[in-house]
């Protein structure tokens, strides 16, 4: 009887832990695990280095981002993504958006009229004086 009786409280402080410390963290494993999972392109996330990107392309275990300015992309493991900042409400055709905006603009000339043929204007060009 002496056993039993020492045992109970080492079995109710194994009990406390479990409910305090173990199941919190594999809730929280879990809701971590569905967000990296659920990530799509356009998505706008931060690194757990505390990098903000965007979605670019979602592979299996990593995705392509696309940060800054000048548009730098890189890859990036799925397990590196510490929060998604926000989602896209995304149109089916969002992949084929963010590609045309990766293309240079072309620039067309202004048409002059109906029937017209539209003149390029030239710069005139500028003489150097030699000294």
């Amino acid at each position: 009887m002496q056993g039993l009786a020492s045992l109970i409280p080492l079995v109710i402080l194994l009990g406390v832990m479990y409910f305090l410390m173990i199941r919190p963290q594999n809730k929280r494993d879990k809701e971590t695990k569905a967000m990296r999972n659920s990530i799509e392109v356009g998505d706008e996330i931060v690194t757990i280095g505390g990098i903000c990107a965007k979605i670019v392309k979602t592979k299996e275990t990593t995705v392509i981002v696309q940060i800054g300015a000048d548009k730098v992309k890189f890859e990036l493991l799925r397990t590196a993504i510490g929060s998604v900042t926000k989602k896209t409400d995304k149109p089916k055709s969002y992949k084929d958006k963010i590609e045309e905006e990766d293309e240079p603009k072309k620039v067309v000339p202004k048409k002059l009229g109906r029937g017209k043929k539209a003149e390029v204007e030239e710069e005139p060009e500028e003489e150097v004086e030699e000294k």
